[in-house]
């Protein structure tokens, strides 16, 4: 447990240092774009949730993720915080394919990165800001107020109900009702269902080009290298051909 409120206390630090208020939800491009991390979205297969890779010289970082597109929106949302843990808070990372939500305490590292996406995507406080005083018992919140606090911070809903489960809000028989109908639920309360849709195909946030440029001019890493770390992050030849050769 102690571990686990250190994550607490690192995502919201986090949250702190980028600005992003203690309650409030992520935007995660705009953030993602600030930090400079070049994201690609791209089809994977289904237990592929994403990757990162973070290159360092004594100036600065560079910082990739690929994530899996075919995933739900909201999945996506806990994979990029996820992520995030590697790229910015795990000591001595350089990169690691990732199937994100296991929760799964064997695997020490995708725990804490786990946990800490739970932390940062669902703050406490928020969470327990839009649940109304009646329902702040065990197993007395509403698939109303659930759907509420989904749709406000745009999680999954396996993120928001472990999230209520480690505050003792639910239990497993709880989380397991709730764990079912998701998108008929959405419906049933007035709500789209592109939280629970796959979606970013091939998008792409940051700039291929002058990353490359600044790779070779520091002498980081090889032509072969880069190329290679392209093709493992979802880009095509002729994408590759371009960036090397300065098109647009």
């Amino acid at each position: 447990m102690g571990s686990e409120l250190l994550l607490e206390k690192v995502a919201n630090a986090f949250r702190s240092d980028n600005r992003i208020g203690s309650e409030d939800p992520i935007r995660l491009k705009s953030l993602l774009s600030r930090l400079n991390v070049i994201t690609v979205f791209r089809p994977l297969g289904s237990e592929f949730s994403g990757m990162a890779v973070k290159i360092t010289d004594s100036a600065e970082a560079f910082r990739f993720m690929l994530v899996n597109s075919n995933h739900s929106l909201g999945k996506q949302h806990f994979t990029i915080c996820h992520e995030l843990y590697h790229l910015f808070i795990q000591k001595e990372f350089s990169s690691r394919r990732c199937i994100t939500g296991l929760f799964d305490v064997k695997d020490k590292v995708e725990y804490q990165a786990d946990i800490f996406a739970a932390y940062l995507l669902l703050p406490e406080n928020g969470i327990l800001g839009l649940i109304p005083n009646e329902e702040l018992a065990k197993n007395k919140i509403s698939l109303k107020t659930l759907l509420k606090i989904e749709q406000y911070y745009s999680c999954s809903r396996g993120a928001l109900l472990f999230r209520l489960k480690s505050l003792k809000l639910i239990d497993g028989i709880k989380y397991n009702e709730f764990n079912t109908g998701i998108k008929k639920s959405a419906l049933t309360y007035g709500y789209g269902t592109d939280l629970y849709e796959p979606g970013n195909e091939n998008q792409f946030l940051g700039d291929y080009g002058s990353i490359a440029n600044e790779l070779f001019q520091k002498e980081l890493i090889s032509e072969s290298h880069y190329m290679s770390l392209l093709l493992d992050l979802g880009l095509d030849e002729l994408d590759i051909e371009k960036l090397f050769n300065g098109q647009e």
